[in-house]
């Protein structure tokens, strides 16, 4: 059988390895022996042996004669020289079809191509390449995406960056709503605490003065008690005497009468005043925290220079409603003429306030504030980039934050009663299902003009939406029946400029 071609080579190479260093013979000088080795490797071994020897046959020399091997020289240096050329080959791409070097790119099938590959029928019609053309393309699309990347990354850090700073600035803000709630509860604690310590000194000081009426009174009885003993004992002495007629002999004897005295034996019944200490203590204390409260539930009145014609507002100008036909009424910049709206009386420019506004059964309604420069004619969107930060209820349960873009809320209650939340300097409106003080929405924003209560009862909706908005006043007598027209109320809040 033939030998590959390969395999001779290799059994040729070993010929000139060094049996030493097992590496290409450098420098190869031969022995008296006969084998051959590096110059180095030789003399470094009888050096370590202190013996002139053959490493392979064990043969000892007395003389050291080394002799070039020029031939076999020459013949590792061949061998040297075709190692690197396979290895610079190796670097370099072949087919494996063909075994050609592959030195085309095929635009068409996107891949590296031979020679031959390129006059077969594969890839017959297509468009090539040269190989350092498709490298270059390669590299400035590299390069392209790498840019892309690394802005991809940039972006990416930056977005990191960005969400590491809402993280803290969120924590930031929960610390400072920790201390304000903290803080909000420990004034409440106070003075609960000061009502609580100033009733018990109070029933305290009622305690001592009844129980001391009692004791004086109980001393008083026991003296009069300690007189009739005595007198008791003195009677009971006579009748113990041996010679009862001897004592009848002395002078004053006869006297055996008791005389009593009338001191005063009525009783002391005085009972605490449980009116005080056993009444409804809660409610006492609500009331008293009333003045410490802050905000302090705001008592607006509705400001009718401001309404639309076809709204009715009460006598106190706390409640609103639709009326049943359009009013005549002068057409002032402050009047709202389309929109079924009214602001309030009393406008913000700082501070903390809450109002409570009582929708009842209506099935449509609008409320929150507004700003003084809003518009007020014509159709109004009533966004806040309008002045308008409201909320509303519409005919089939809708409720709704009109943010931008709105908010459509879910409730698992139909809020009889709405709260509405101002703080001016914080930038933030809030609403509240005032029944149980469940949160319904916030805004927040940057306020730079005076803010008003806003309101806006809506169409009758077929008669379903005839209900009137009130606003809810702390200790507010009765409401007086709807009786006065915007215009015949306006006289009663002087010269407002809402």
């Amino acid at each position: 059988m033939e030998t590959d071609p390969r395999q001779r080579a290799e059994s040729w190479k070993e010929e000139l390895i060094c049996a030493v260093c097992l590496e290409l013979f450098t420098d190869p000088v031969t022995l008296e022996c006969g084998h051959n080795y590096c110059r180095s490797c030789i003399v470094g071994c009888w050096e370590m042996q202190e013996s002139n020897f053959c490493p392979e046959c064990l043969d000892v020399f007395p003389e050291i004669n080394l002799k070039s091997n020029r031939a076999l020289a020459k013949l590792a240096e061949k061998a040297r020289n075709r190692d690197r050329h396979r290895r610079r080959r190796g670097r370099k791409l072949y087919c494996d079809l063909h075994q050609e070097e592959l030195k085309l790119f095929c635009e068409t099938d996107k891949k590296l191509i031979c020679g031959i590959c390129r006059d077969g029928r594969e890839h017959k019609y297509h468009s090539f390449i040269p190989l350092n053309e498709a490298v270059e393309i390669y590299k400035d699309n590299l390069k392209l995406s790498l840019d892309s990347a690394a802005k991809r990354k940039a972006t990416v850090l930056e977005a990191k960056f960005n969400q590491k700073q809402k993280i803290s600035q969120v924590r930031e803000q929960s610390r400072n709503l920790q201390i304000h709630i903290r803080y909000e509860f420990a004034k409440m604690h106070r003075i609960l605490n000061e009502q609580e310590q100033r009733l018990s000194r109070d029933l305290q000081e009622q305690e001592g003065k009844i129980l001391e009426d009692m004791r004086e009174n109980l001393r008083g009885i026991q003296e009069v008690l300690d007189s009739i003993e005595r007198v008791l004992a003195e009677f009971q002495a006579k009748l113990d005497q041996p010679d009862i007629l001897n004592i009848l002999k002395e002078e004053g004897c006869w006297n055996t009468s008791f005389s009593e005295k009338r001191e005063s034996m009525a009783l002391v019944d005085k009972e605490l005043p449980l009116g005080i200490f056993r009444g409804p203590l809660q409610y006492i204390a609500w009331k008293e925290m009333m003045d410490s409260i802050s905000p302090v539930p705001a008592a607006l009145t509705l400001n009718p220079k401001t309404a639309n014609p076809w709204l009715i507002l009460s006598e106190n100008l706390s409640s609103v409603k639709m009326g049943e036909q359009r009013q005549m009424l002068e057409d002032t910049p402050q009047r709202f003429d389309r929109c079924a709206c009214v602001l309030g009386a009393e406008g913000f420019t700082s501070g903390r306030h809450y109002w409570d506004v009582e929708v009842g059964d209506k099935t449509e309604w609008d409320l929150g504030v507004a700003k003084r420069s809003c518009a007020r004619k014509g159709r109004i969107k009533r966004m806040p980039e309008d002045g308008y930060w409201r909320l509303s209820l519409r005919t089939g349960g809708e409720y709704k934050a009109f943010s931008t873009p709105p908010t459509h809320l879910s409730l698992s209650v139909n809020p009889r009663k709405i709260g509405v939340y101002l703080d001016y300097e914080g930038g933030q409106v809030s609403f509240y299902n005032a029944g149980d003080m469940s949160h319904l929405h916030t805004f927040t924003d940057a306020f730079d003009e005076k803010l008003y209560p806003y309101f806006c009862p809506c169409l009758s909706d077929g008669g379903r939406n005839t209900g009137r908005m009130k606003i809810c006043h702390f200790n507010q007598d009765p409401e007086q029946e709807f009786s006065r027209t915007p215009s015949m109320a306006s006289s009663s809040i002087g010269t407002s400029t809402t």
